[in-house]
């Protein structure tokens, strides 16, 4: 009889980000043998670059505003200022308060072996990292996705800002032109105006958030010119950058002419791409430039290789990483396979007013050819846009002909907030009638919601 062969772990997960690090616990926490390996900073994307280390800084960001537009409510605030090194070191208190960045120590104290290096596959079951072979008879791949370079002729010879440098900047620059107008690119659009800076957003389609139903591109459009000076420039592409004395020249085709603008800064916020150059091909891994590719149980062609978060190419949500992460360790470790249920997962932006969103939207339905009702509820009908003196968003719900609703749109201040009413609402199939005879509190922003579904009740 043959001997069994023996790997030296059950489980090798690549990536410790948010697709990674929960089925390594989940797996650790069940007596599996269990490697994490990180080509980066321990805690992937999200609590080192990306969601905490952002939302620290537009937090501060809003409270200063806030605070500057005080004098409506009878308050001084003339002279009111902020200090940004003090500001970035909120910003590292935050992360360093979350636990999850640069938590290599953490993952060692749940008797996970971690190794810093970038991995790459020699066979199904072989990988090597510094130099060093590791077998295993299960891979979660969780490599995530980075910030690509687009075809921009000139942006290789220039220095340019992403998401993640301009975290590090030490001061916010003068002027900044975003190229891309999507979640990320708004967000920092905002953070940056806020702080002083000439915000440009240059952006192909023919509004912002052009994935995101068509009233919240353009709320908060007119929210960042109207209100922040923001030169939203939409239908544009950008052709050409060149470095031009101290800053640098953006070429811009818009409407087949071309114009010029000069800033300080660029910062590219399109071309995120899956993270796929580690050897793949040598373990028989199916995969292309967009993502590897896997079933409905997360599993690769190769049976004993998973993957899940931004390495797929289908989303960029850290909850929704979290969530594959789930389910991917449950059928590793088990026999009875499930499969991830996306239909209810909300999403959220967080700009001043909040964008949040769950379920289909109204283009969603469109392309579907389904048949739907619809209703919007402006803030400015409730109460609580008196009282706290604003007026600009909305609540947007669609249900199906039977009144069942399958998506929802929110811009709202704690729009993050209400959105998961809604979210329960898509994810166990309940009815504009039934949110609508819901009592919702007096003088709360989850009035609108009332509002918006007894207009389809």
């Amino acid at each position: 009889m043959a001997k069994k062969y023996e790997f030296d772990y059950d489980l090798i997960v690549i990536g410790s980000g948010a697709g990674g690090s929960a089925a390594a616990n989940i797996a650790a926490s069940e007596g599996k043998k269990v490697a994490i390996i990180e080509s980066d900073t321990f805690g992937g994307d999200s609590p080192n670059w990306s969601d905490i280390p952002t939302k620290a800084l537009l937090h501060a960001a809003n409270l200063f505003d806030e605070a500057c537009h005080g004098a409506r409510f009878g308050l001084r605030s003339a002279t009111l200022g902020y200090n940004y090194p003090s500001i970035r070191a909120w910003k590292d208190l935050a992360v360093k308060r979350t636990g999850a960045g640069n938590n290599r120590n953490y993952y060692e104290s749940q008797g996970i072996n971690t190794f810093n290096g970038s991995a790459h596959f020699l066979s199904p079951n072989e990988i090597t990292v510094n130099r060093r072979h590791l077998s295993a008879s299960n891979f979660l791949i969780a490599t995530g996705s980075h910030w690509g370079v687009t075809d921009i002729t000139g942006l290789d010879t220039i220095k340019y800002l992403t998401p993640r440098t301009i975290l590090e900047e030490l001061r916010p620059p003068k002027s900044l032109m975003i190229i891309g107008g999507g979640d990320t690119g708004i967000e920092i659009a905002q953070l940056m105006a806020v702080f002083g800076t000439k915000v440009y957003i240059a952006e192909k389609a023919g509004r912002l958030l052009p994935r995101y139903d068509k009233e919240a591109g353009e709320t908060i459009e007119r929210i960042l010119t109207e209100q922040k000076g923001v030169t939203v420039l939409t239908h544009s592409r950008v052709v050409s950058v060149e470095k031009d004395g101290l800053g640098k020249k953006v070429i811009i085709s818009r409407a087949e002419t071309e114009k010029s603008v000069r800033v300080d800064e660029v910062l590219v916020a399109i071309g995120r791409k899956p993270t796929v150059d580690f050897g793949l091909e040598n373990a028989g891994v199916v995969y292309t430039a967009k993502g590897i590719e896997v079933n409905n149980f997360l599993q690769t062609n190769i049976k004993h290789i998973f993957a899940a978060g931004d390495v797929l190419g289908r989303s960029y949500h850290t909850h929704t990483a979290i969530l594959e992460s789930r389910i991917a360790a449950n059928n590793i470790l088990h026999r009875t396979k499930v499969a991830p249920n996306y239909s209810a997962t909300p999403e959220i932006i967080f700009t001043n007013p909040e964008i949040a969103t769950v379920g289909l939207s109204e283009d969603d339905c469109t392309k579907c050819k389904m048949s739907i009702n619809k209703s919007i509820a402006p803030l400015n009908i409730i109460a609580r846009s008196n009282t706290s003196d604003f007026r600009d968003g909305f609540v947007k719900i669609i249900t199906d002909k039977k009144g069942v609703i399958i998506g929802a749109t929110i811009v709202a201040p704690h729009a993050g907030e209400m959105i998961h009413e809604l979210t329960l609402a898509v994810k166990y199939n309940l009815t504009a009638t039934q949110i609508a005879n819901t009592p919702h509190a007096f003088l709360s922003w989850s009035e609108a919601i009332r509002v918006a579904a007894s207009k389809l009740s």
